[in-house]
């Protein structure tokens, strides 16, 4: 196994450590397929049952003083709002599998994490502990941060269709698509 270094600037300090890129490479390639199939199955779940809505969530799971109660309970019943959950969750699972626009899938999975943390949220802002899941770090921002890291990395190019894609003369004509991949 090859050892690298990373040297970075990080909340102003100088920091630096050693990593193996066999190891690395397993681990973020683990973790892109791990939180696809996360996405994926779920997404897929509510795609098979003829019943699902993300309304009975919305109206009768918010716990009660969830500082975003109104603005949950106004999308209660959309059928947007249950294609988005239904779909988003497919294609972002589907993305992060086969490392196709990556970036672009992780930054909507991220968004959707966080906006599912903030209807996990009780109480009235700064009185929201605890989270049915952890006290303020829950599920949801692990997967959030998870998302991030794999945007961040470009985990699409590991084994991925990104490595592909920005190899092809469009993207190398057109840099800004390499925002949405990697």
């Amino acid at each position: 196994m090859t050892k690298q270094t990373l040297s970075a600037r990080i909340f102003g300090r100088e920091v630096e450590f050693e990593y193996s890129d066999r190891g690395i490479g397993f681990a973020i390639l683990i973790a892109r397929i791990s939180m696809g199939w996360v996405f994926l199955q779920s997404g897929i779940e509510k795609l098979q049952d003829p019943e699902w809505t993300a309304a009975g969530f919305l109206k009768f799971a918010i716990p009660e003083g969830n500082p975003f109660a109104s603005l949950w309970a106004g999308m209660a019943g959309s059928a947007t709002v249950d294609a988005l959950v239904q779909w988003g969750m497919v294609l972002i699972g589907a993305s992060l599998i086969l490392g196709f626009f990556v970036r672009w899938a992780a930054l909507w999975g991220a968004v959707m994490m966080v906006l599912f943390w903030m209807a996990s949220l009780m109480g009235g802002l700064g009185e929201f502990f605890p989270l049915e899941h952890g006290w303020l770090v829950d599920d949801h921002l692990v997967y959030a941060a998870l998302l991030y890291f794999l945007g961040a990395v470009g985990a699409g190019r590991l084994l991925g269709l990104d490595a592909k894609i920005e190899q092809s003369g469009f993207v190398k004509n057109n840099s800004w698509v390499k925002l949405f991949t990697g």
